[in-house]
């Protein structure tokens, strides 16, 4: 799998950035996609995932200000981030094979990660 990923940049508090990722190398439609971000000195955190049937999970701290959507037909998803927060400043990493397990979650593979974008939201 090789993953693409685009968008990241600087913002101003309130602004809007878009987050692209662009799939090759495997089944893209029938994969559950997501974006994680990361900070300096913390874990890789979850952020949003979109199953392969749309079915939408976010982290309770972009619920309302970000939107992820998925073309099957450009194997690409999209991180809409609006109302950005000096907090949402990160490292952001797609992950185009997620699967869901009943105890923990979404579990991400570890073979199907893009390169990671920064975003830096300034107040």
């Amino acid at each position: 799998v090789q993953l693409q990923a685009s968008g990241g940049g600087d913002a101003q508090a309130g602004g809007d950035l878009r987050l692209s990722c662009r799939a090759s190398g495997t089944t893209f439609r029938t994969k559950a996609v997501g974006w994680y971000h990361q900070t300096p000195g913390k874990q890789r955190e979850l952020v949003a995932v979109i199953s392969s049937g749309g079915l939408l999970t976010y982290a309770d701290s972009v619920k309302g200000r970000f939107t992820l959507f998925r073309d099957n037909f450009g194997n690409t998803a999209h991180l809409q981030m609006a109302d950005l927060r000096p907090e949402d400043t990160a490292i952001y990493y797609c992950n185009a094979d997620l699967r869901l397990d009943s105890k923990v979650g979404w579990v991400p593979s570890a073979d199907a990660w893009g390169q990671g974008t920064l975003v830096t939201v300034s107040s």
